[in-house]
């Protein structure tokens, strides 16, 4: 089970007892916001996507979506979502469920820019009823990421 494996690699960094499970649903970034009580931008939610055959994750800040422009100018290809029914096969959690925390060796993590605003950001823990508050240089320690980019559109406002 994946929530299983995301927990089991947060006790190394003496996490676990951070871990939040609710009796609803967190799978969404508005659902997610309503079981935390938080912000919907303070929500990470981690996009899933294939770069050169191989799985990456993006772990994003909740009120964001992907530039295209900017994501090609990153990986030097077009943007490409792992297909829903492929994503725990590739990444080891389901949609819903998908953080950068216990998930397959090859899967390469980054974070962007667009969660450097927050003291406290909430990723999903392995399920789709579960989140952890980790600080950003928390985030850090635990996702094993290769490198901070800005792949994301601006605000509309």
């Amino acid at each position: 089970m994946s929530f299983i494996k995301a927990k089991e690699y947060l006790e190394k960094y003496g996490l676990e007892n951070r871990i939040m499970e609710f009796p609803v649903s967190s799978a969404t970034v508005e659902e997610a916001a309503k079981a935390v009580n938080c912000k919907e931008e303070e929500i990470a939610k981690t996009l899933s996507f294939i770069v050169e055959d191989k799985p990456i994750l993006i772990v994003v800040a909740g009120d964001k979506k992907i530039d295209n422009a900017k994501y090609k100018a990153e990986f030097h290809t077009k943007a490409k979502m792992i297909p829903f029914e492929e994503v725990e096969t590739l990444v080891g959690h389901e949609v819903g469920g998908v953080c950068p925390f216990g998930i397959k060796d090859d899967v390469q993590v980054y974070l962007d820019d667009s969660l450097k605003r927050f003291p406290v950001i909430y990723p999903a823990c392995g399920s789709a009823n579960s989140a952890i508050k980790l600080t950003i240089e928390e985030l850090k320690k635990t996702s094993n990421y290769e490198k901070w980019i800005d792949v994301c559109k601006e605000s509309s406002k």
